[in-house]
């Protein structure tokens, strides 16, 4: 089934844990994924200069440029890609305003407010928009390629038509069965019924006896 024809797309978005916030990183990724978000990728990162201020580009030859490099890059960082309906917009809204003051104030329970200090040193950073996204996430995952996540009815019918009677019969097996080790077991009664698994042929010519 093309699910291209569906529409069936989950919006990606950069998130990442700023210097201030690296001893945070665990607590942060617990409250992403409370928030229905999918982690696809993870990395930790020391960025250098020259990596940062390719990344701030866009704030380059501003007043502030010079600290916020100096930030950047004075810890390890931690970038992930976040995956969700409306995932950007959903991100920024979870970290709250850039100013961490202003977020204790208005949003006492975002991301920034929670682990944040002021407006430089404010725990976290998102994507604004699809275009900054695909830069952002192309910047630290070059190799990062996504594909379209199946949801709804196309989903479901591919699941029924595909993949349920063969689990089913693989599960009424290891009921029957008892296996010492039911996931291996599973594992391997699953390839063994799985329809379409590649045929091979057990052909076999033999080798010439002709010297040359």
């Amino acid at each position: 089934m093309d699910f291209s024809k569906h529409g069936i797309f989950v919006e990606r978005t950069l998130a990442l844990v700023k210097p201030d916030a690296i001893n945070k990183a665990d607590e942060i990724e617990t409250i992403i994924l409370k928030h229905g978000f999918t982690v696809l990728e993870k990395r930790r990162i020391i960025l250098t200069a020259e990596q940062c201020s390719d990344f701030y580009s866009e704030h380059y030859g501003k007043k502030f440029f010079p600290s916020l490099v100096a930030f950047m890059t004075s810890a390890p960082i931690v970038a992930m890609v976040l995956a969700k309906e409306n995932a950007i917009q959903q991100w920024r809204d979870l970290i709250g305003p850039t100013n961490s003051n202003v977020a204790k104030e208005t949003h006492p329970d975002s991301i920034r407010a929670l682990f944040g200090t002021n407006e430089q040193k404010n725990a976290a950073h998102g994507s604004d928009s699809a275009v900054s996204a695909e830069r952002e996430i192309r910047f630290f995952f070059p190799n990062c390629v996504v594909e379209p996540i199946p949801t709804g009815p196309p989903a479901t019918d591919y699941l029924e038509q595909n993949v349920n009677k063969t689990l089913i019969k693989a599960l009424t097996a290891l009921c029957k069965e008892k296996p010492k080790d039911p996931v291996v077991w599973l594992a391997d009664k699953l390839i063994e019924i799985n329809p379409y698994k590649p045929k091979l042929s057990h052909t076999v010519t033999a080798p010439s006896t002709n010297s040359e």
